[in-house]
C-alpha cells in the first residue's frame, strides 16, 4: 500500500522566516504530503510566508488545543505533526515511515533537543531535582517517565531507534485513527496556564498507557530554528508556576491514580515530596523567597484543581 499523509501545523502565525524554512522543506520531501494543513489561532492574522500549498483552519488558542482536533480535514491514514520552528531534511518523513515499519510501532519522533550532550554540570543538577535522569543504555528505553513527573534518558544510546514513554512535542508521525483515540480533549487543562508546560508528555505518554508503541530515533534531519533560550525575569516566574502546576496534575492523573500497588503508590509519593522539597530548598540557599512563593503556589492551584469537579468529571486514564 501506498504511504500517504498530511502535514498538520500549529501556529499563532508569527514565526516568520522559521515558518517558511519549515513550509519548504515539506515541499522538498521525497515523499511529498497529501495536504499541509496549518491550525492557527484564532484572531491570529494570516502569515504571509507561503508555497502557495497550504490549507488554514482557525482552531482555539492553546499548545494542547491546538492539536487535541477532530482533523476533519485529514483524509490520509497518517498524521505528521509539526510546530511552525523546525526544518527537515528531504527524505525525513520517507525515514520516519520506514523506521515506523522496521520496529512495527504506532508513534515515532525524533530526538530534538539531544539531552544526552547535556555538560555534565547541568546534567548532575538536573538528576538531583529529579527532573531528568541520565541512564545508561539499557537496550530498549530512549526516553522514560518517572514517578516524580521527570524524565529519565538514555545517556549513550548505542543504536538508531528505541522505544519511549515521552519526548518533545515539534514533530512525531502517527496514525490520525491512533491519535484521535488517544482523546487528549481530556487533557486540556495543560492549556490552563499562560505558558502550557508537558503538552508533549501528555501526549506520548497517554499514547504508552493506552498499549502504543512510541519509538524516538536519534539520526534525524531536523533543525531546531528557535534558539531562542534568553528569557525575562517576568516569563521565568510564569514558566515556573506553569512546571510546578503541571507536575502536581499529571503526577496525580498520570501516576498515582492508575496505580494499584500500594507499596508503588506510596514510592510514587516520597518521589514527589523529595522532587518539591528539593525545589524549595535551593530557592531557600539562593535567598529566593519570590521563587518559594510561587512553586508553592503552583503546587496549591494544582491541589486546587484535583480537588475540582472538573478534575473529578475527567475520565479515569
Amino acid at each position: 500500500m501506498k504511504f500517504e499523509y498530511s502535514a498538520v501545523i500549529r501556529t499563532l502565525g508569527t514565526a516568520g522566516e522559521k515558518y517558511q524554512h519549515l513550509l519548504a522543506s515539506l515541499n522538498n520531501q521525497s515523499i511529498a504530503p497529501n495536504k499541509i494543513i496549518v491550525y492557527i489561532a484564532e484572531g491570529y492574522p494570516l502569515p504571509a510566508e507561503t508555497i502557495g500549498k497550504e490549507q488554514y483552519v482557525y482552531v482555539k488558542k492553546g499548545m494542547l488545543a491546538q492539536r487535541a482536533l477532530d482533523y476533519n480535514e485529514v483524509e490520509t491514514e497518517f498524521i505528521l505533526f509539526l510546530d511552525d520552528d523546525l526544518r527537515l531534511s528531504t527524505d525525513e518523513v520517507a525515514k520516519m515511515y520506514d523506521y515506523l515499519n522496521k520496529h512495527n510501532a504506532d508513534v515515532i519522533a525524533p530526538d530534538i533537543f539531544n539531552n544526552a550532550s547535556r555538560p555534565f554540570a547541568n546534567e548532575l543538577m538536573m538528576a538531583l531535582s529529579g527532573r531528568m535522569m541520565p541512564r545508561q543504555d539499557d537496550d530498549r528505553w530512549g526516553y522514560k517517565v518517572m514517578k516524580n513527573s521527570g524524565y529519565s534518558y538514555n545517556k549513550h544510546p548505542r543504536k538508531n531507534v528505541y522505544q519511549s514513554q515521552t519526548n518533545a512535542g515539534a514533530c512525531f508521525l502517527c496514525r490520525k485513527e491512533d491519535f484521535i483515540n488517544a482523546q487528549l480533549s481530556q487533557e486540556l487543562w495543560v492549556d490552563q496556564v499562560k505558558y502550557p508546560l508537558g503538552e508533549d508528555q501528555v501526549t506520548y505518554y497517554k499514547m504508552h498507557l493506552q498499549g502504543k508503541k512510541v519509538m524516538t530515533y536519534y539520526d534525524h534531519g531536523i533543525e531546531h530554528l528557535d534558539g531562542g533560550n534568553n528569557m525575562s525575569a517576568d516569563k521565568e516566574r510564569t514558566v515556573i508556576y506553569s512546571d510546578f502546576r503541571f507536575k502536581t496534575i499529571f503526577w496525580h492523573r498520570f501516576i498515582l491514580k492508575p496505580e494499584r500497588r500500594i507499596l508503588a503508590k506510596l514510592g510514587s509519593c516520597i518521589a514527589l515530596a523529595y522532587t518539591f522539597a528539593f525545589a524549595f530548598v535551593v530557592s531557600i540557599i539562593k535567598c529566593r523567597f519570590d521563587i518559594v512563593k510561587i512553586k508553592y503556589r503552583a503546587i496549591m492551584d494544582g491541589v486546587r484543581f484535583i480537588r475540582s469537579e472538573e478534575y473529578k468529571e475527567l475520565p479515569l486514564i
